[in-house]
């Protein structure tokens, strides 16, 4: 089961964020031109794409099962959101 400390804990939430987000921003220009979702798996660093948020989290499941994971969309990488696979 995924770590329910983030539903509950704010920072605890907001460090998860923010190290998505230095990670996206790491991505991006390897990314660019692609559209779609990324996840990213914050303390490693692995990402996958999907075309919907629903693929890449399938893919990001497989290796990271009921983990939390940080999602963005390529084409707005301010949408975003912080989900355990599912």
């Amino acid at each position: 089961m995924a770590d329910v400390t983030m539903w509950t804990d704010k920072k605890v939430k907001a460090a998860f964020e923010a190290k998505g987000r230095e990670r996206l921003e790491e991505l991006l220009p390897k990314l660019e031109g692609q559209t779609g979702v990324i996840a990213i798996e914050p303390e490693s660093g692995d990402h996958f794409v999907g075309a919907t948020l629903g693929k890449a989290d399938a893919v990001a499941y497989v290796k990271y099962p009921d983990v939390w994971i940080y999602f963005a969309r390529l084409d707005d990488p301010e949408a975003a959101i912080a989900l355990p696979t599912w």
